[in-house]
């Protein structure tokens, strides 16, 4: 496995791979809120629920912008 950063990567959908999860995340949490539904999350290995009421205070759910037509 390669410890290269995926920014680097010689596939473009690799390399832009992170920044869609970042954008699925986002719309996981609005969805959650929108439909008051609990959202389960792992962080460093730990299995945690997360109410939509914690989830309006947590991150801004504002969608990150998605850099579409930059060049690598």
């Amino acid at each position: 496995m390669s410890k290269r950063p995926i920014e680097n990567a010689c596939d473009p959908d690799l390399r832009l791979s992170f920044a869609a999860l970042q954008r699925a995340a986002v719309r996981a949490r609005q969805l959650a809120v929108q439909t008051q539904t609990d959202l389960i999350i792992s962080e460093q290995g730990v299995i945690r629920k997360i109410s939509p009421a914690d989830l309006s205070e947590w991150q801004p759910l504002q969608e990150p912008s998605a850099g579409y037509g930059k060049p690598p």
